[in-house]
Formats: C-alpha cells, structure tokens, sequence
C-alpha cells in the first residue's frame, strides 16, 4: 500500500512477541506470550482499521470495478465511514458479486461479513440471498450515518423524523425555556445549542420538495 517500512516496523515492534511473568506471594510465573495488540479507545486502532479496510477494497478490486453507480461522471461502487461500509450497484447480480469478493477478502485477514447486521436495499424487486447459510435481510429503509435512507429516496420520511427528535429535545428543555430565572438571549443560544443541529442534521443531502 506504499507504506514506508521503517512506520511499519516502529508500529509492529511494540507489539510483536510480547511477554509477561505474573509476580505472586510465592514468586513469579512462567513467562508467557501476549496476543493482544492495540486496545480500543486508544488512538491506533482507528488508524489500524481503516488501513485494513483500504487493503481489504483493493485486494477484492472495488476501486477497479465496472460495477456501481455512476454520479457525475464517476463510478461509485462503495462508501465507507469507520466499519460501516455501503456497496453499490446497479444489478443484482454485481452487487452480489462485490459483496462476496468483499467477504472473500476480509476473512483473509481475519474479519468476518455480519450477517445479522447486513442488508439490502433495493429500488426494485430483489430475491433473497443465502450467505452461509443465513438469509441477508431485504429492508425499504435503514439508519444509515445518523440519516434514514429509503428506497424510494423519498426525503420528507427522514424531515418528519428530525422534527420529531427536535420537538423530543424542547419538551426536555420546557421546564428551562420556561424559568424567568434565565434570560432570553440563554434560552435562545440554548435551543441554537441542543436543537438546531438535531432538526437539521444531514440537511444538505435532502431533496425538497414543494410539499416539505
């Protein structure tokens, strides 16, 4: 990947054929080896992952891929944020085919496609699929960043749903926007603070219609 080999070796080094002796009352333990690497919530493991995830797409071939959605002019078969990735096409069968040579890859580095967790969306029919053994769920909508996405990509489903996180987050704030004990200029900077960002979330990805 063009990773220079001294970085490579400063972050393989730490970690590589560590050991450790527990001290006791009655003296010391044999030395034994230590298979954990990074741990999460440190700084590494963000970085680590989404280097795998970039070899995990370049050895299944996406970025090469005559499959996926063509957006002004350039073809599009994946998106990808932290461990959620979105692969897309504009037939079944090439989706298929990038999801197995996804899966194919990852387990080659130890990772393994969650069934559970993966879905399709379609805007037209689709059969069901069979990976493993386990049935992929078929949904018309799902949270996808934060955002609802539908099939349809109709937005005024995902308006409503930010107006009623918004209007949630003023009826827990009533008893503050109510207090004549804080001034209007807080109360205003208050619902700019907890509201705003909420209603309008993901905004600039919405289609609006005359009727929203």
């Amino acid at each position: 990947m063009g990773i220079p080999d001294h970085l490579t070796c400063l972050l393989r080094n730490p970690y590589a054929g560590q050991e450790a002796t527990v001290r006791t009352g009655h003296g010391t333990t044999d030395w034994f080896q230590i298979r954990k690497g990074v741990h999460q919530g440190y700084i590494l493991p963000p970085c680590l992952f989404n280097l795998n995830a970039e070899y995990i797409m370049r050895n299944a071939g996406l970025e090469e891929a005559q499959a996926g959605i063509k957006i002004a002019g350039r073809n599009i078969s994946n998106l990808r944020y932290a461990d959620d990735t979105t692969i897309m096409a504009e037939s079944e069968e090439e989706l298929k085919s990038l999801l197995m040579k996804v899966k194919v890859e990852s387990e080659k580095v130890g990772l393994k496609l969650n069934i559970r967790k993966t879905k399709i969306m379609a805007s037209g029919p689709i059969t069901s699929w069979q990976i493993d053994g386990q049935t992929v769920g078929t949904v018309a909508d799902f949270i996808f960043l934060g955002s609802k996405i539908t099939a349809d990509g109709d937005c005024s489903h995902e308006i409503k749903r930010c107006l009623l996180l918004g209007r949630k987050v003023m009826t827990n704030i009533d008893s503050i926007l109510k207090s004549r004990d804080i001034t209007l200029p807080t109360k205003v900077r208050l619902v700019k603070a907890m509201v705003f960002p909420i209603v309008t979330y993901g905004c600039g990805s919405w289609t609006i219609k005359k009727e929203s």
